[in-house]
C-alpha cells in the first residue's frame, strides 16, 4: 500500500499528521503493525517507523501485548486536564454530591461531537458504571451529552440520526420526533435525564455548567441503576443538580440574568 498523506495535513506537516494518525489508531484499539496500516492508510515501512519513534519518545509502548498508549501521553494528559479550569473548580462540588447522593458523579465536557469525560467519582452501591476519565460517549445517548445540547437545537435532529444510523422508516421518525420532544422539555427545565439511553437498567440526571459568556462549557450528572433511580426520585435530583452545576458556573464566572 503506498504512503497517503492525511488529508488536512497542511503543507510540511505531513510527518506530524501522520505520527498522530497512528497514535490515533493505537487509541483506538490497533495492537499489530498490520491494523495500524490498516487503520491509516500509511505504508508498512513508514507506519513502523512511525512507531519505533513513538514507542522511543514514550508516546506509545511496544511489548508482548502489542502496542499501547505510552507514559508521555499519561503525564501530557494529566497536564491537560489540570491546566483546565473546570476539572479544579468542578471537584468539590462532586465530591459533596458523591457523599451527599452514594452514587456515581461525572463531570464531562463537549469534544467534537463526542462527550469527554473529565472526572467519575464511583458510586457505592448498585452495578459499576462503563464511564471512565478520557472515555468518548455519543451526545445523544448520554445524559451529560443531551445537557451540553441544550442551547443548541439546530444540532439535536442531525447529532441524533447520525448517532443512531438507520433506514429512515416511520418506526425511526417517531424516534427522532420523541427524542426531540424530550430535548425540549429537557432544554425548558435545563436538565436532562438519560432514561436508559445508553446502558440498559442505568439512569442518570444531568446539568449543564456554564461560564462567565453564559455559554454552556460542562455538564454534572449522577447516575444509578434503575431500583435506586425511580422517577420520583430523578424528579428530585433536578434541584439538587441544578444548583451543583449553578455552584460551579459561578465559580467559571457565570452570573445568572
Amino acid at each position: 500500500m503506498a504512503d497517503t498523506p492525511a488529508p488536512t495535513a497542511a503543507p510540511g506537516t505531513q510527518t506530524l499528521a501522520r505520527g498522530l494518525a497512528v497514535i490515533r489508531a493505537v487509541a483506538d484499539g490497533a495492537q499489530d503493525l498490520r491494523t495500524v496500516v490498516e487503520r491509516t492508510g500509511l505504508g508498512r515501512s513508514t507506519a513502523h517507523r512511525l512507531a519505533q519513534l513513538l514507542i522511543a519518545e514514550g508516546y506509545l509502548r511496544g511489548g508482548r501485548d502489542g502496542y499501547t498508549l505510552g507514559p508521555t501521553l499519561i503525564e501530557l494528559g494529566f497536564q491537560a486536564l489540570h491546566g483546565n479550569p473546570l476539572p479544579v473548580v468542578a471537584r468539590p462540588v462532586l465530591e459533596e454530591l458523591s457523599a451527599q447522593l452514594h452514587d456515581t458523579v461525572h463531570l464531562a465536557v463537549r469534544d467534537g461531537d463526542s462527550v469527554l469525560y473529565l472526572d467519575k467519582l464511583p458510586g457505592t452501591r448498585g452495578a459499576e458504571m462503563r464511564s471512565r476519565i478520557g472515555h468518548r460517549m455519543p451526545l445523544t445517548r448520554t445524559g451529560v451529552g443531551m445537557a451540553l445540547l441544550l442551547d443548541s437545537e439546530p444540532e439535536w435532529a442531525p447529532l441524533y440520526q447520525a448517532e443512531a444510523p438507520v433506514e429512515a422508516d416511520r418506526a425511526h421518525a417517531q424516534d427522532l420526533d420523541a427524542f426531540l420532544t424530550r430535548m425540549r422539555e429537557y432544554a425548558q427545565a435545563g436538565v436532562a435525564k438519560d432514561l436508559e439511553d445508553n446502558e440498559p437498567g442505568i439512569r442518570c440526571v444531568a446539568a449543564p455548567i456554564r461560564d462567565a459568556t453564559a455559554t454552556i462549557t460542562g455538564a454534572i450528572s449522577v447516575s444509578a441503576t434503575r431500583p435506586y433511580m425511580p422517577t420520583a426520585r430523578m424528579r428530585g435530583l433536578t434541584t439538587v443538580m441544578t444548583k451543583a452545576a449553578q455552584r460551579i458556573s459561578e465559580s467559571l464566572g457565570y452570573r445568572e440574568p
